[in-house]
């Protein structure tokens, strides 16, 4: 990962739906970022359909889904 301003790294999934394997959870990755509490980035996801965004450990991500833009998921 690289940086690319404001401590956000780059990361081949953003923008897609990914799966969260410490939860379990599917989210759109918004961003791999630290949180306030520390300097580690974390992955940002928020839910497809919307509600709060969550964090969890970029090694947590999985599953890729790219989004296109008819809303129809496409497997990668």
């Amino acid at each position: 990962m690289t940086s690319t301003g404001l401590m956000h790294r780059s990361h081949p999934w953003l923008g897609h739906l990914v799966t969260d394997s410490a939860t379990g959870r599917r989210g759109i990755l918004r961003a791999i970022a630290p949180e306030d509490t520390g300097p580690a980035p974390v992955a940002w996801l928020a839910p497809r359909r919307g509600g709060i965004e969550w964090t969890t450990a970029p090694e947590n991500l999985t599953d890729p889904t790219p989004i296109v833009p008819t809303g129809h998921e496409q497997r990668a």
